[in-house]
């Protein structure tokens, strides 16, 4: 049975109270949304995405004050960053509260919360008196969905309801950041006690972060340590087909052009298909278009898709950590 594509806030309002999985829009991709306080939603969540149960969910609120039931004390700085960015496409890594299931956050001591600015999203949460958990609405590792038909296309079977808000407007999940405590954050410089750390650039630059509250590091990676924090596998957001970063002349030459499908800034290459994410070199615009570009890419008849480096500024960043982490060779 194939699921339907509406409307219908109060549908999925009635869905969510009833403990099923409902697709909902916001501003970065679509999420796959579950009561955040109902354990065997959540679990329905983790089934129908096929994700691994240590990988953490991000909970999505409607009003500063859902974070009462939701964070114990707040750090340093945390409220600054709200007041900046909420709603909009950051999530804080805080402190869990007792009320959050385990099953949520993994086992950890701290939870991911955003407040998600699409206005669909946002009717739908004032609606509800619980918070939402919700992932990216595709199957785990794959492209992630910022139309409502590309959810339909990879789970269509499995959730009752696709809430549809239209494209989305960023293209790429939220910028992660977290309050790291001590000496065994795994930060770069574990001098001081505490801190902010980046545990994923995403749809806010980090430079207009640290205007708010300094320097922002990134964690160290360490193999073999499980997630501190959504978003943080090494392999993530990849289509079916091989994906190769970097010159992509020279990759066409290796792989050869009547092979390949190319995903480009603004550069048209000569390959049997090119997704040029923004011809005015618009970075805003290029994420806006990522994950569209990779699935039509990855349903061509090509063996390989090759992409470039972005520029390393604004949205480029959040650009190359999703470009990089779906290229990365499993096994």
């Amino acid at each position: 049975m194939s699921s339907t594509i509406g409307t219908d806030i109060h549908e999925a309002a009635r869905l969510l109270r009833a403990g099923q999985v409902v697709a909902i829009p916001t501003e970065t991709v679509y999420g796959l949304a579950a009561n955040a306080f109902d354990e065997a939603a959540v679990l329905s969540v983790f089934q129908v995405k096929r994700r691994p149960s240590f990988d953490p969910l991000i909970v999505h609120i409607a009003r500063r004050s859902d974070l009462d039931r939701l964070v114990g004390d707040l750090p340093p700085g945390a409220e600054a960053l709200m007041a900046a960015f909420w709603p909009g496409p950051l999530t804080l890594v805080l402190p869990k509260g007792r009320a959050v299931p385990d099953l949520v956050t993994s086992g950890l001591d701290t939870v991911g919360i955003r407040m998600p600015a699409h206005p669909i999203a946002q009717a739908l949460l004032q609606e509800l008196d619980f918070p939402l958990a919700a992932p990216s609405a595709n199957p785990f590792g794959y492209v992630s969905p910022t139309t409502a038909r590309h959810v339909a296309d990879q789970l269509g079977d499995r959730i009752p309801y696709i809430l549809d808000g239209g494209p989305c407007v960023v293209g790429i999940e939220s910028t992660i950041i977290g309050w790291a405590l001590g000496a065994d954050d795994r930060t770069p410089d574990t001098a001081q006690p505490g801190r902010w750390v980046l545990y994923r650039p995403g749809g806010i630059p980090t430079t207009r972060i640290e205007e708010v509250i300094g320097r922002v590091p990134v964690p160290q990676k360490q193999k073999n340590v499980l997630p501190m924090a959504p978003g943080m596998m090494e392999s993530h957001y990849a289509p079916h087909k091989p994906l190769h970063v970097g010159n992509v002349t020279a990759l066409l030459t290796e792989h050869g052009s009547g092979r390949s499908g190319v995903l480009s800034f603004s550069t048209r290459y000569d390959a049997m298909m090119n997704e040029v994410l923004s011809p005015a070199g618009d970075l805003n615009e290029a994420a806006r278009h990522l994950f569209a570009a990779l699935r039509r890419l990855d349903a061509i008849d090509c063996a390989v898709i090759l992409a470039e480096h972005f520029p390393e500024e604004g949205l480029g960043s959040a650009i190359n950590d999703r470009l990089l982490r779906a290229s990365f060779k499993r096994g």
